[in-house]
């Protein structure tokens, strides 16, 4: 039986065992992954909006950024509700 198990069986043999092993982490990890993937896009969710609102929340962010002054905000959105 030792005849059997030469040097070079015993090298294939260890290569198998590690292809097992890392096929078998990958696997875990990628489920591991893909279980996290819902609760992270859940956090950066914003609720949904109407195709309505969506210009109006960029007219918001825009002046809470000061990007525009508060008479430029007062006229596009009189614009935007009409």
């Amino acid at each position: 039986m030792m005849d059997m198990m030469n040097g070079g069986m015993a090298a294939w043999m260890l290569v198998w065992i590690l292809l097992a092993i890392g096929l078998l982490a990958l696997g875990v990890g990628l489920l591991v992954r893909r279980g996290l993937e819902p609760a992270k896009n859940h956090q950066q969710s914003a609720p949904a909006s109407t195709a309505h609102d969506a210009p109006l929340e960029l007219l918001r962010h825009r002046y809470a950024a000061g990007e525009i002054d508060e008479d430029e905000y007062l006229i596009r959105r009189s614009g935007l509700s009409q």
